[in-house]
């Protein structure tokens, strides 16, 4: 079995034990974002700032690695044409939940992300990508093809996580792992995720994640923060995860 295949069997038991990004909007939310009222997460805590995105209407909008009828259902009420890709059938079928009970059309692809998307050269005008890319082990190439189906002034928002959650222990007091965090060289690393039914993940440094998306021919134009939103991380204001905004010039 692939790492990604063991990914979405273990995030399809996170949703049916009631996991946050695995709940799908209701239909309030939906209706709030349609009047203007309306709320992104790219990140745990911190909102997508409105200036970020921009008008969406009538544009093409892909959320990469990012099903659970949650983030594509309020940009397609804000007046978006939608497209979600994750790997996660779980994950598409809250999409598809949400459309069907909503009564809008919405782009469903099941693919991994890690390989070359099964989209035409700018094909989008924004990418939703949260945070995802840690259950990936080269996120470089996500970052190129990334570029390659954006459009020409196309937006890439991304949710990214800076490595501080893969250091520690559960209760985050001892610092227990060595960096890289990466399960497929070191095996009790693997051993630490099969105990808490962590699937197989991996940390990134910043030259890879900020610098990926650099090397990608991006321009980053901002960069904010947040905090794991729980635990003793948080608690002391210690970040976890950086939020970027980067344009196709």
């Amino acid at each position: 079995m692939s790492y990604a295949d063991l990914n979405a069997e273990t995030i399809t038991r996170w949703i049916q034990d009631g996991w946050e990004w695995g709940k799908p909007i209701d239909h309030e939310t939906f209706v709030n974002a349609q009047e203007g009222r309306w709320k992104l997460l790219l990140t745990p805590t911190v909102p997508v700032p409105a200036d970020w995105l921009g008008d969406v209407r009538g544009k093409r909008i892909l959320g990469l690695a990012c099903g659970g009828g949650q983030q594509m259902p309020v940009l397609t009420a804000m007046g978006a044409q939608c497209t979600v890709l994750d790997y996660t059938p779980a994950q598409l079928d809250s999409e598809r939940m949400v459309a069907q009970r909503e009564g809008y059309e919405i782009e469903i692809v099941r693919a991994d992300m890690s390989e070359p998307l099964p989209f035409g050269d700018e094909s989008f005008d924004l990418i939703f990508h949260p945070v995802s890319n840690c259950y990936v082990r080269e996120v470089k190439p996500i970052f190129r093809e990334c570029f390659r189906v954006l459009k020409k002034g196309g937006v890439l928002l991304c949710g990214l996580d800076n490595g501080m959650n893969f250091i520690t222990d559960e209760a985050e007091r001892e610092i227990l792992h060595q960096l890289p965090f990466d399960p497929l060289a070191n095996p009790e690393q693997m051993a630490e995720l099969e105990k808490n039914d962590g699937g197989v993940q991996f940390s990134h440094t910043a030259e890879e994640q900020l610098g990926g998306q650099l090397e990608a021919g991006l321009r980053l134009t901002h960069i904010r923060e947040d905090t794991n939103g729980y635990g003793r991380l948080d608690a002391m204001h210690i970040p976890s995860f950086w939020m970027t905004r980067a344009v196709k010039d």
